[in-house]
């Protein structure tokens, strides 16, 4: 029995499968939001370019304004943690993060400021004013200007009113660069399918200080909404319907393939291992659809197992019926004798005693024949495989023990064969003796090697094979010296033996004696080269 452990179903499997190809949109997402991040990131990236630009030419503005025009603020600090200096660059790199930035409330409304800004700064923000608004139409951003007060003195509004009270305006104001993500403060909601995202609902704010003699003359307060994926999802919202519907379609068609190839192949042979388990020998055959070559070559190799079990089992039966009916003849026998010598004892005389005595041993003795091929026979069906024999050295031995008839054998070249030199001696000495006991005189052995498969004939000159034996030859328990004391189990025992190793044996026609043609495996031998 297998172990009672748990294993998941074919179903199971496949659902497995539908369900990880409906949780591939969702997957998707998952990517959404780190490429939404990366938008983020590209926005403040452009938001430092366009701040640092317009730094530039409001650094140059200040120079040429009147003095008092702007206010001077903190002095430059010694090294800005945002940016990274080396000899000749200091480039400022972006670092906000969805995941794990913080995303202030809404901006707050600017504030009156405590100095007003002188009317040259805000001319200078006029003329400032004009550039970035006609870069907004590009950038999509949105500017202010302020001075060192955080007052703003250029943007299309808000001009006059302070915005120092915000923290990356504050930070710009010391001299450092800040960059903030806000919650969007917007009177139009954004659609559903947009709510979702996290970088829809904020703004990105970059403050960026302006210096002038090593001191901060101003800021460039400026800010946009980062660019978002699934707005494009929204627009393309009939295009993603198609694609959510092809999935489904792709998965449905996933589970009737996987139904149609693997489930319904496993059942019908699952059933039918059922039926074979019954006994319905019917039952053994292919299925009506294999569905993948793993399961046709599994269900081959199940078929052809049933198939040699049931013909087993067959065998077995007639085997032991054969073996029944062998061994009730010298019991019924030797009964009888038994019987008669007990009830007539007294008047049986010596020789009538002596005759009967010697028919009970030799009965016994055909009992102990009998049982010594049936074990044979036993061992045959079930031998110990591999190993390898010269031809020569198994003919050798068969002089030996035949001294009194002369085998011939004609070998030349031929590889050994595979099968130990026990179970080669088995299959020839029962031809030899076979041959032996039919008047033979004279046995000749020779073998060709066919491709991988050696070839062997045995031939003899003895009695032969009557035309109306030769199909009941190989029977167990056929044979035409039953009186001698023949059990005709020998060729049967030779025939299990070489099909036990991949072989066969037939007879042949001749017209002389019997003709025997084995085939037999070559056994693989390694040759080594000095």
């Amino acid at each position: 029995m297998f172990p009672d452990k748990w294993r998941p179903s074919i179903g199971m499997i496949t659902a497995a499968v539908i369900v990880s190809a409906l949780l591939l949109p969702l997957v998707g997402l998952l990517f959404f939001r780190l490429y939404e991040n990366q938008l983020v990131r590209q926005t403040e990236s452009e938001l430092i370019a366009q701040a640092a630009m317009l730094a530039a030419v409001y650094a140059q503005e200040i120079e040429e304004a009147p003095a008092n025009a702007f206010p001077i603020g903190a002095p430059r600090p010694a090294r800005d943690p945002a940016v990274e200096v080396d000899e000749r660059y200091a480039p400022i790199l972006p670092a906000l993060d969805l995941a794990s930035s913080s995303i202030l409330p809404g901006r707050p409304a600017p504030v009156a400021a405590a100095r007003p800004a002188t009317a040259g700064a805000l001319r200078v923000g006029e003329k400032l004013t004009a550039i970035s608004a006609s870069a907004q139409r590009t950038t999509l951003a949105g500017f202010r200007l302020l001075n060192a007060d955080g007052v703003a003195i250029g943007g299309r509004e808000d001009l006059g009113l302070s915005f120092a009270q915000l923290a990356e305006v504050r930070a710009a104001m010391t001299g450092r660069f800040s960059a903030v993500m806000r919650m969007r403060d917007e009177d139009t909601p954004p659609p559903p399918i947009y709510s979702i995202s996290r970088g829809t609902k904020i703004r990105v704010f970059v403050a960026f200080p302006v210096f002038v003699d090593d001191h901060v003359r101003g800021v460039v307060y400026v800010s946009r909404t980062p660019d978002n994926i699934l707005r494009n999802l929204y627009r393309e919202r009939s295009k993603v319907a198609a694609a959510v519907l092809l999935v489904l379609a792709a998965a449905i068609a996933i589970g009737l393939v996987f139904v149609r190839t693997i489930a319904r192949p496993m059942r019908e042979l699952a059933a039918k291992a059922e039926e074979i388990t019954y006994g319905r020998s019917e039952a053994i055959g292919p299925l009506k659809r294999h569905g993948t070559r793993e399961l046709a070559s599994l269900t081959q190799s199940f078929m052809t197992m049933a198939k040699r079990l049931s013909d087993r089992s067959d065998y077995l039966s007639g085997f032991a019926n054969h073996v029944s009916h062998e061994l009730k003849t010298p019991l019924t026998a030797i009964r009888g004798a038994a019987e008669l010598m007990r009830d007539a004892q007294s008047a049986m005389t010596a020789e009538e005693r002596e005759r009967f005595l010697s028919n009970v041993l030799k009965d016994s003795e055909r009992i102990s024949v009998l049982l010594d091929r049936l074990r044979e026979m036993a061992r045959a069906d079930n031998p110990e495989l591999g190993g390898a024999v010269e031809l020569a050295a198994v003919v050798q031995t068969l002089r030996e023990r035949f001294e009194e008839t002369p085998i011939s054998l004609d070998a030349e070249g031929t590889p050994p064969l595979a099968m130990s030199a026990e179970n080669a001696s088995i299959v020839f000495g029962h031809l030899v003796d076979n041959s032996v006991r039919h008047g033979a005189t004279d046995v000749a052995i020779t073998a060709r090697d066919e491709g991988g498969r050696l070839r062997v004939s045995v031939r003899d000159n003895g009695a032969g094979v009557s035309e109306g034996n030769r199909a009941r030859i190989f029977d167990p328990f056929f044979t035409t010296r039953r009186a001698e004391g023949g059990t005709g189990m020998g060729l049967g025992i030779v025939r299990a033996l070489l099909r036990a190793h991949g072989g066969d044996i037939a007879l042949e026609n001749s017209d002389h004696g019997a003709a025997f043609v084995l085939t037999l495996p070559v056994a693989q031998v390694l040759h080594t080269s000095s």
